[in-house]
Parts: C-alpha cells; structure tokens; sequence
C-alpha cells in the first residue's frame, strides 16, 4: 500500500487547519450511507482505481458523485441526520432550506453530523445535461451513466478508470502518476487511445509519458 508524500500529508493538513477534520468514512461506511438513496451514485478518484486494478493504496477519503440535479433528492436522505455544506472556489455554505441551492452543478458537497464533528465524506457533484453524464471541465464530453461507468462484483458503481486518469491529469500529482502507471496495462487499447489523446489535447503539458 503506497504511503502518502510528505507534501499530500501537508496539504491535507492546511484544509483541516481551514475547514475542520476529517475523519472519512471507508467504502463500506458510503455505501451504508447511500443505502436507500433511489438516484444514482458512483464512486470516483482513487478508490475507483482501486476497484479497476484490484490493488490497494491510502485515500485519505472516499469519494461519491451524483448527478447535481439530485442533490434535493439527497437532501430529504439525509434526513436531520446530517449537515450538508456546498464548497466552490473556497467558499462554504450549510444547504439548508433557506438556502437549498449549491453553488453549481460543479460544486461540492461535504458531509458531517453537526458543527463539532468532523466531515466523513466528499461528494463532488457531476453536471448532468438532458439526463447525460456531463464531463465538468469539458461539457463537450457527455454520455450515458452506463457508458461512463460499470458495476464491480461488489454492487458498487465506479467511474471509468480512463475518465478518472483525464481527472488526474489536470493536477498530476504523485498519487495521480502512481495510479496512472499501475492503471495503464490494464486498459483496453481503445481505452489507452482515447486517455492518450484526451492528455495530450486537454493537457498538452502534463508531463505523464503513455507507454
């Protein structure tokens, strides 16, 4: 299992200082707490790598999506039970029924039981566009849930581990080249072309080499 940098650990650090703790829920606390939840839901980032190549690192959480227009439909399943904040560019707001809105449909949403506890999951949201999925930094790139996501053996659904590497690739941190080469040979050649053109068009200076 591959350690966190000295930098991540760091980085980590500030947003807690910032924001609050996090005490993040595993995979299995999500998806009791999705349990119930009629929209759909997916995870992504790493532990959707993880899912894809059946090899474990440290998260520091997990992350789920859903589709920005069922965060009302999260709202009422979540109840009294939990607080929901939206998070973008910084700013932080409790959704609440005076202000139900996020702040968009790229937005985030963090979840805690109450202002003294810490935050035990992010959920960044996904634009959705006619019912499609909606890539947030290239609206272009829509699809079909079922197309740009699958169902491992576990019932859980994980976004496509070629889409989840065009998402790193924006950042390239150390964890994203970790999971970029251990994701890689696993790819189908369709798989591999599409990510290696999307790299090199979105991100022509990404410094990731595709073997």
């Amino acid at each position: 299992m591959r350690l966190q940098s000295s930098g991540e650990v760091a980085e980590a650090a500030y947003w807690a200082r910032l924001y609050g703790r996090w005490e993040s829920m595993d995979l299995a606390g999500v998806v009791g707490f999705m349990r119930g939840f009629e929209r759909p839901w997916w995870v992504v980032g790493g532990w959707a790598i993880d899912a894809f190549t059946g090899l474990r690192r440290e998260h520091s959480d997990v992350d789920v999506s859903i589709f920005a227009s069922d965060v009302p439909a999260l709202r009422e399943h979540v109840g009294e039970r939990w607080h929901l904040w939206s998070l973008a560019g910084g700013d932080m707001r409790p959704l609440t029924d005076k202000h139900p809105e996020v702040f968009g449909p790229d937005s985030q949403v963090w979840v805690r039981e109450h202002g003294d506890a810490p935050w035990v999951i992010d959920l960044p949201l996904t634009p959705d566009r006619d019912g499609l999925w909606t890539n947030k930094y290239f609206p272009e790139h829509t699809g079909r849930l079922d197309e740009v996501t699958w169902v491992a053996d576990d019932g859980v659904r994980y976004l496509n581990p070629e889409i989840v590497l065009l998402f790193k690739a924006r950042l390239h941190r150390t964890k994203d080249q970790h999971d970029l080469e251990r994701t890689w040979p696993l790819l189908s050649d369709a798989s591999q072309d599409w990510l290696r053109k999307s790299v090199r068009r979105h991100y022509p200076d990404c410094p990731w080499k595709f073997v």
